[in-house]
């Protein structure tokens, strides 16, 4: 039986926000990348304190998979 691979969004499942690095993982991304969109508005992001997270239900919907 062949296991079938899991999905870059499977890593999203049960998951309000995930981290820059996470986002720039599930789009293949660079880190260095990923920052820069989210700087220049491109990557939907929120700030909490210091911490630059992406919502989950913001970044499917911009994938066109919500």
């Amino acid at each position: 039986m062949q296991k079938s691979m899991p999905s870059p969004l499977d890593e999203l499942a049960g998951k309000a926000t995930i981290t820059i690095e996470q986002a720039a993982r599930i789009l293949g991304l660079g880190r260095t990348a990923a920052y820069d969109a989210a700087r220049r508005g491109e990557l939907p992001t929120r700030r909490l304190g210091r911490r630059l997270l992406v919502p989950v239900p913001a970044l499917l919907e911009w994938l066109g998979a919500a």
